[in-house]
């Protein structure tokens, strides 16, 4: 379905074509004529579906057929950096209106507090938010909520995640009763249900199917303990110039520090990123990631969705994800805008039944290989196999139970 069929107004689809957009994607064209009619949306989709798009393009026409003078729409996200991005993307779809936006967020310094605070003081259509930011700035009496008809939120499982539910909750007790909601969510958990019958009123109800990975992602994966996992990084890297923009992901900040360090003792060029640092360090080691300055970027899943970096040429998890769905998350980072991309993810015995649940839920089965003679034998491949952890406590359950029965005997 091509944009120009759904309603929007001549100067939206003016700055759509400066863009090049013409077809909506099944989640565009799903959630945005409902959107028009003023309903409210409870969204399936994740990162890559066109989401942003679905859910701003109608509200940012419906502004700019008459421009407020005050704060007409919250988005809340879960992280800094998919509030700038959705802050670029407001920027260049209302590129033709005078709608202006802020994006809210945490980790900077007094001078960032104080820009937001004057750019709220002076008047802004769209704020783009993290949700403790935003309470921050709404208790200080900085941003006034009762004009807000539209209310965003995106990526709520995340967000719930995180811990941000009560924050959540309590913005929501600031803004007007009368208000339009959408809530979008990669995944559609208890938690989530339980949060959109509290947020919103007689939804529309939208699932777009997970994407399966790009087909141009080419996946394999590796069999290791974790004692060679630093070491086949090295032989994966090492001498192989065609991959000039790498990011390895790592579930533990405590990992990234010591992949970092490892990589850089080959003297290869390598930075970490992670939510312990300061939000202009992101995004200064970002933009020297993006303009090809650092070759490979360790990260923890702080940029695994909403971070849209073109010409990835490989992507290594060291661990495997515990979410399934995050693993199609961190491997689309690369082969984007039709390019090709390489993922692999090293494996050790802990992880195979997880990995194996990633294979279910793509539905296919990832190569498996061996590491280098040079770094000993891999483990085999079974997906029988529990953590240590899991049958202690199977375990101690049993014992229990088996001491409970004993008393409960002796008792009758």
């Amino acid at each position: 379905m091509k944009f120009e069929t759904l309603g929007f107004s001549d100067l939206i689809l003016e700055s759509l074509g400066y863009m090049g957009f013409e077809e909506a994607t099944p989640i565009q064209e799903q959630a945005i004529p409902h959107i028009f009619e003023g309903r409210d949306i409870l969204a399936s989709a994740q990162t890559g579906t066109g989401k942003t798009a679905a859910f701003m393009l109608p509200i940012l026409d419906m502004i700019s057929r008459d421009v407020p003078d005050s704060t007409t729409a919250l988005i809340i996200v879960p992280t800094r950096e998919l509030a700038l991005q959705i802050d670029q993307e407001i920027q260049a779809f209302s590129y033709t209106t005078n709608i202006s936006s802020i994006p809210l967020y945490g980790g900077g310094d007094g001078q960032d507090w104080e820009t937001q605070k004057r750019a709220l003081e002076s008047g802004v259509h769209v704020v783009v938010a993290t949700p403790g930011k935003l309470k921050s700035f709404i208790q200080n009496k900085y941003l006034d909520c009762g004009s807000i008809k539209y209310l965003i939120l995106d990526e709520a499982d995340r967000m719930l995640d995180i811990g941000f539910y009560d924050d959540i909750i309590s913005i929501i007790e600031n803004l007007p009763k009368k208000r339009q909601n959408l809530l979008f969510s990669a995944t559609m958990p208890d938690k989530i249900i339980k949060l959109s019958k509290q947020v919103l009123s007689d939804p529309v109800q939208i699932k777009i199917a997970i994407s399966k990975p790009n087909e141009n992602i080419l996946q394999a994966s590796f069999l290791v303990y974790d004692t060679q996992k630093v070491e086949l990084l090295r032989h994966l890297i090492k001498d192989k110039p065609k991959y000039s923009s790498i990011i390895i992901f790592s579930s533990t900040k405590k990992n990234v520090s010591r992949i970092v360090s490892a990589l850089r003792s080959e003297g290869m060029s390598a930075q970490a990123i992670s939510s312990d640092l300061a939000q202009k360090d992101r995004e200064a080691m970002l933009n020297d990631f993006k303009a090809r300055k650092v070759r490979i970027l360790v990260a923890t899943d702080v940029i695994s969705r909403g971070i849209d970096i073109k010409e990835i040429s490989l992507v290594i998890n060291f661990d495997v994800p515990r979410d399934a769905e995050d693993y199609v998350h961190r491997i689309g980072r690369t082969a984007r805008a039709e390019a090709s991309g390489v993922a692999i993810t090293l494996i050790n015995p802990d992880d195979m039944r997880y990995f194996h649940q990633i294979e279910q839920l793509i539905g296919k089965d990832v190569i498996k290989l061996n590491v280098p003679k040079e770094l000993g034998e891999s483990p085999a491949w079974d997906v029988s196999r529990r953590k240590k952890s899991d049958s202690f406590n199977s375990r101690k359950k049993s014992v229990k139970s088996r001491n409970f029965k004993k008393h409960k005997k002796k008792k009758d």
